[in-house]
């Protein structure tokens, strides 16, 4: 299937809340991740999110380049000319884009799907993400505001960050305190500013103790249970259903399925996923050069096995591991099985 219309983008959103479950966003820098996710979803039968970082568009670019809005239009061209193989329809998405990289990313991102967008067609992106956690909220709701009108204008949503995810991902890091918990007060300034869908849809990563990257039990203490607070109080003070915002979640290597669940029932619809895939695209090649070391490498005079030291051949194993993964992690979501098919 091709990648989704804005209109179908929402729809899945909406039957994610309204099933009770949510879409893997997974994170790719190369065409060979991008391609396992998508091996991943159509195994899995759902449909699903594939986002690219400042990090990962400069790859996408060229490491030497690093010119990441060329890397991130490279990505969602080449995204949306192969997904239409698929039986599962996803989304293209922006993940974490901090104010010094607003000018070279996502700015430039936005304008290019204005242009699309005056010529009669859909933006190239369904969604971008703002990520203010590093500033005062009120410039970061600033911000988010005026982002905000221009994603409407494209029919895009927008994703903000209110509070702090610890831990590191592509330059973006933060501690691990007692700022890694999103307020009821902050959610309150969040949808003063950016209303509850009339000013544009956006998603919110509220901030229950998640962290980046990966931790030994006991250095995060994760309380999805906050999620559920924030939603009744918001619910109560605007009257706006039981969930009133879209949450996503950050950082979720690591939770358990019971912390899983519990994020999902309380509004989250949108899980990203990174650290656990990169490690299942990089184990698995790990493993193919140890076990077939003697054709990989040309040892004592012999020539190798050009059969085992092609790229395709321990990418196909690379890509099918991270395929699994994802497929995992849309069971852990309950999205297997939900596609547009």
């Amino acid at each position: 299937m091709p990648i989704a219309t804005p209109d179908e983008y929402a729809e899945m959103l909406d039957k994610a809340k309204a099933g009770g479950f949510a879409y893997p966003a997974v994170n790719v820098s190369s065409s060979q991740t991008l391609n396992a996710v998508l091996q991943g979803l159509a195994e899995a039968g759902s449909d699903g999110i594939i986002q690219v970082t400042t990090g990962g568009a400069d790859y996408f670019a060229g490491h030497t380049v690093k010119a990441r809005a060329t890397g991130a239009l490279a990505f969602a061209a080449f995204a949306h000319e192969v997904a239409k193989n698929y039986s599962v329809k996803v989304a293209l998405h922006t993940d974490h884009c901090p104010e010094p990289a607003l000018a070279d990313f996502v700015m430039p991102l936005i304008a290019a799907s204005e242009e699309e967008v005056k010529a009669g067609r859909n933006p190239i992106f369904q969604s971008h993400m703002w990520d203010g956690s590093a500033i005062p909220l009120d410039d970061n709701l600033r911000i988010a505001e005026d982002m905000l009108k221009r994603t409407k204008a494209i029919n895009a949503i927008l994703e903000v960050e209110i509070g702090v995810v610890g831990g590191e991902e592509d330059g973006v890091s933060h501690d691990i305190n007692e700022h890694l918990y999103t307020t009821l007060d902050d959610a309150i300034k969040t949808v003063e500013a950016l209303g509850l869908g009339e000013n544009g849809r956006y998603m919110a990563a509220l901030t229950f103790g998640n962290v980046h990257g990966v931790y030994k039990p006991g250095n995060v203490k994760l309380r999805p249970e906050l999620l559920k607070e924030i939603q009744d109080g918001l619910a109560a003070k605007y009257g706006h259903g039981p969930k009133p915002l879209d949450l996503v979640f950050h950082g979720g290597s690591g939770s358990t399925d019971a912390e899983i669940a519990e994020a999902v029932a309380n509004g989250v619809v949108k899980m990203n996923i990174d650290t656990d895939t990169q490690y299942a695209f990089t184990r698995s090649i790990a493993g193919s050069m140890f076990t077939g070391y003697e054709g990989v490498l040309k040892i004592d005079g012999e020539v190798g096995n050009k059969k085992q030291y092609d790229p395709r051949a321990w990418g196909k194993v690379a890509e099918t591991a991270m395929a699994a993964r994802v497929v995992e992690a849309t069971q852990q979501l309950g999205s297997a099985g939900h596609s547009s098919k």
